[in-house]
């Protein structure tokens, strides 16, 4: 077991690394079986993560959630369970649309509090336990005031169904009005190697004691380096950084970070990981693997230091470099 730092997100204390449970359903990053998905989970669990991320819209009729109630069966109480909702919308209700740079090109969400309570208590049901630890609107709804959503949380809250709640790729401004209607502790936005997070979110996120959920943290396993072509099961096929040519200039514009990674004797995911955490002391990744070295691989970087003058070298790498086919919204 590896022994990880604790860090906080707000109130919460959670391993230093999580672990992204999106991989674990088939049709995310190709094709997987429960058996290998508990598996994963479990292992990540004994190593020392105590951070689980997922989502009701992840894989077919809430199969990440019941996954994860599976593979937690007698050790709840050892995680922080954290899930997201909005894409499952009700029979009847509105679908409220807005673009992303998918392609598919739209997302509909709909996180009205009158639907907020069946969300959350379709995804008690999915996790087989009583409260849901963190909760998130997985995405703002457009027609929506995140203040009523993050109201309508509040109240499951105080009436002791979920612990916390948390926001998804929303705006400082949306994260300080969700704030004053009801505590946030977690804000969850993608940032990594090769994509920054917004600095305006970031600073309102440290002036008002929350803590960030860095999804993504190894760019959809991008900055692993061995990415060089993902199938048509794969939904990073919609992602045009993924894209045959992208991918291929991306690959080339970031060799620079393996030698770095070479030299000290890591490999490029612990140097993504190490560098992210040294960003920020209240932000936690939640990279996602089915491969139990990759999990130990990724926890093992909360131990790893770096020193001074290699974040200036990793930082003027990056500096020179701008991912091709960078959208707004991959998550």
């Amino acid at each position: 077991m590896t022994k990880i730092p604790v860090r906080h997100l707000g109130e919460i204390p959670v391993s230093a690394v999580g672990f992204g449970a999106m991989v674990l359903s088939p049709g995310m990053y190709g094709a997987v079986d429960d058996d290998r998905g508990r598996t994963a989970l479990r292992h990540a669990c004994d190593q020392g993560a105590t951070l689980v991320d997922t989502s009701d819209g992840y894989g077919a009729d809430g199969h990440n959630e019941q996954l994860i109630g599976r593979a937690l069966r007698g050790r709840r109480d050892e995680v922080t369970v954290a899930t997201k909702f909005g894409f499952r919308i009700p029979e009847g209700a509105a679908a409220h649309k807005f673009p992303v740079g998918f392609a598919f090109g739209e997302l509909a969400v709909n996180a009205e509090p009158r639907y907020v309570r069946g969300y959350a208590e379709q995804s008690l049901r999915n996790l087989g336990t009583d409260v849901i630890d963190l909760y998130y609107p997985h995405f703002p709804d457009p027609e929506v005031p995140i203040e009523d959503t993050a109201g309508a949380v509040g109240e499951l809250v105080a009436d002791g169904l979920v612990r916390y709640l948390g926001l998804s790729n929303v705006t400082a401004e949306q994260l300080r009005r969700a704030h004053a209607a009801h505590p946030v502790q977690a804000v969850q936005a993608e940032w990594s190697m090769w994509r920054p997070v917004d600095p305006e979110l970031l600073a309102t996120a440290r002036e008002l004691g929350v803590g960030v959920v860095a999804w993504s943290p190894l760019g959809a396993g991008f900055l692993t380096g061995t990415v060089d072509r993902v199938g048509d099961d794969d939904f990073r096929a919609n992602l045009p950084r993924f894209d045959a040519a992208n991918l291929a200039a991306n690959n080339d514009s970031y060799a620079a970070l393996h030698a770095i990674a070479t030299e000290l004797g890591i490999s490029r995911s612990q140097l993504a990981l190490a560098w992210l955490l040294h960003q920020d002391p209240h932000v936690v990744p939640i990279p996602g693997s089915r491969t139990p070295s990759h999990i130990e691989d990724n926890l093992f970087a909360a131990n790893i230091g770096l020193h001074a003058d290699t974040l200036r070298r990793v930082d003027e790498v990056l500096g020179g470099v701008q991912a091709v086919g960078a959208t707004l919204l991959e998550n």
